[in-house]
């Protein structure tokens, strides 16, 4: 790690579907027997083979200065066992680098999952715990061919720290 970077600390907020509207979805239970509305997520899965699967995470901190988006799929990821968890989020956009001065951070409880919109600039799963577990639903070769990556640190000398909102 550069000495000599600017950290920068992100207030994380939790997380509501009208805050998380602008990157994706946040998606909450509903009652068994519900037809599918606008509430369930609006999956775009038609480049690939979907796969569905958990990641087991150990605790990595609060900071990072790397941020991915992923242009030919949604995802979607939510922990198990009631774990709540930080992500980081910029809009999509065609730049080849996402906004700084549209950046959110939220704080996602346990109970529900979020979708991320294609191209939405991501980092994380963060979070406090030891381990979690997270379901994630992208495509089959999502992290081959369709994971575009900025750098903050080797770009703009930036790291980034998640901190609670006060």
């Amino acid at each position: 790690m550069n000495q000599s970077a600017v950290l920068k600390q992100l207030s994380a907020e939790w997380i509501s579907a009208d805050e998380f509207q602008a990157y994706g979805q946040l998606i909450t239970p509903s009652a068994d027997g519900k037809l599918f509305d606008e509430t369930d997520a609006l999956l775009k899965l038609d480049r690939g083979t979907p796969r569905f699967y958990i990641m087991h995470l150990t605790h990595r901190g609060r900071k990072f200065h790397k941020i991915t988006r992923h242009q030919l799929c949604t995802q979607c990821l939510g922990s198990l066992e009631g774990k709540d968890w930080f992500i980081a989020v910029c809009p999509p956009s065609p730049k080849p680098q996402p906004e700084i001065d549209k950046m959110s951070v939220f704080r996602i409880p346990g109970n529900c999952f979020i979708k991320l919109e294609v191209g939405t600039w991501h980092a994380g799963p963060y979070f406090d715990h030891e381990t979690v577990n997270f379901y994630n639903l992208e495509l089959s070769d999502t992290n081959i061919v369709d994971h575009d990556t900025y750098d903050f640190l080797s770009e703009q000398n930036l790291e980034f720290e998640i901190c609670d909102r006060l």
